[in-house]
């Protein structure tokens, strides 16, 4: 019965808990991993806070010790799991957290690229306050870079570079704002979209093997599909060997899914007189 009552209690107090509020607490625990278990105040059977693994931006060593006092801030309630996620960079960085907070999803933000990594590219922002961490309070992750595909970042942008942005979403884990280039710019599949027809025949260049297909380029920024069974008449069980990167070839449209900005392409059916 003990359990089900320490339940029902942890129910009836996550129930009055909420995202944005500030809690304190007692950390209990602190995992290998940097994860820290957090004693709220108001319900002392067992911790419900957890803050980590980035507990802090400060050092470790004065983050984590246990038996420590912190004021958090709620970032995100697990009702299943019993447990509220804390953050102390909003009680560390009120400037920061406040900035961020106020940002709205598709709001344009103009800054300064500041640093290319292998994960992503920074952005110090103009109207927003420095980040402790990291070199700026943008981020943009590499799919929201371009519409079209690139081998690297610096192919897309470079450090010193000017952006205009939107904005996508306050990143509570790491408090960033994540941002896409992409998105300020026309989206050269739906033009190209608009303009063709399922059958419609057209000619283009093998940019990439895979082991179920190729990818054509048939137009600038634009390329399809060809699954494995569409490439010729006779089954293939790779493409390795029969084509080549660069091999010009004659596709026929299958099919244009404009929401997943999806070409399906068939060399097969471009001519009956292909093997």
């Amino acid at each position: 019965m003990g359990g089900v009552s320490d339940d029902q209690a942890s129910r009836e107090f996550l129930a009055t808990v909420r995202v944005g509020a500030l809690y304190s607490g007692t950390v209990t625990e602190v995992t290998a991993q940097g994860v820290a278990a957090v004693t709220l105040d108001g319900f002392s059977a067992r911790p419900l806070g957890t803050v980590g693994p980035r507990l802090s931006w400060r050092q470790p060593a004065v983050a984590v010790e246990v038996g420590r006092r912190i004021t958090a801030e709620v970032i995100g309630i697990d009702l299943d799991e019993g447990q509220v996620r804390l953050s102390m960079t909003a009680t560390e960085n009120p400037e920061l957290w406040a900035f961020l907070s106020s940002l709205r999803c598709g709001e344009i933000l103009t800054g300064t690229v500041t640093a290319i990594e292998r994960f992503g590219v920074f952005v110090a922002l103009d109207d927003g306050p420095d980040h402790p961490v990291f070199p700026g309070v943008g981020f943009i992750t590499f799919p929201e870079l371009s519409w079209r595909r690139f081998e690297a970042a610096s192919d897309v942008v470079h450090v010193g570079q000017r952006v205009s942005c939107e904005f996508l979403q306050f990143d509570t884990w790491n408090g960033e704002a994540r941002l896409s280039l992409r998105a300020t710019q026309p989206d050269p599949f739906q033009s190209f979209a608009a303009g063709i027809a399922v059958g419609q025949t057209l000619r283009g260049k093998i940019t990439k093997l895979i082991p179920f297909g190729v990818f054509v380029q048939v137009a600038d920024g634009i390329e399809g599909l060809v699954h494995l069974q569409e490439l010729t008449r006779t089954p293939l069980e790779t493409p390795e060997g029969v084509f080549q990167v660069g091999d010009e070839v004659t596709v026929v449209v299958t099919e244009v899914d404009r929401e997943r900005r999806r070409l399906a392409l068939s060399r097969r059916q471009a001519s009956p007189g292909f093997q």
